[in-house]
């Protein structure tokens, strides 16, 4: 089991960076794929990015690509989702997930842990 805590949100200009922060309790962080989701209101859950076990494999969804980047330090039990030119339209409160499983499906469904989120707003 593990218990994620989501951090870095905040009010932000069109055009600007945010780094959120995805840290994990447990001992058997290395051992879970990592995602990060977005939920606007009124929306369904959307899914941004995913990060394997190592590191060494990640996915994005078209809508982020070449502006976010996701990474994770093991040893920080840690992961971090760098977001760089930031639009009014990524406002939503973001999300990091884990699964034993990695996917680029994009279901939420596929992450059996869940951080409470963290509150991004990108101001036009």
């Amino acid at each position: 089991q593990v218990q994620l805590v989501e951090s870095g949100g905040g009010l932000v200009r069109a055009g600007g960076s945010l780094r959120l922060s995805c840290e994990a309790s447990g001992r058997t962080f290395s051992t879970y794929n990592i995602g990060w989701f977005r939920q606007a209101p009124g929306k369904e859950r959307e899914f941004v990015a995913t990060i394997s076990r190592s590191g060494g494999v990640r996915y994005y969804a078209d809508s982020v690509k070449g502006r976010f980047t996701i990474s994770r330090d093991n040893a920080e039990n840690t992961v971090f989702l760098q977001m760089n030119t930031l639009k009014p339209e990524d406002t939503a409160v973001y999300y990091c997930a884990a699964s034993k499983l990695f996917t680029t499906r994009g279901y939420p469904d596929d992450y059996a842990y869940w951080g409470p989120g963290t509150q991004v707003t990108v101001s036009s």
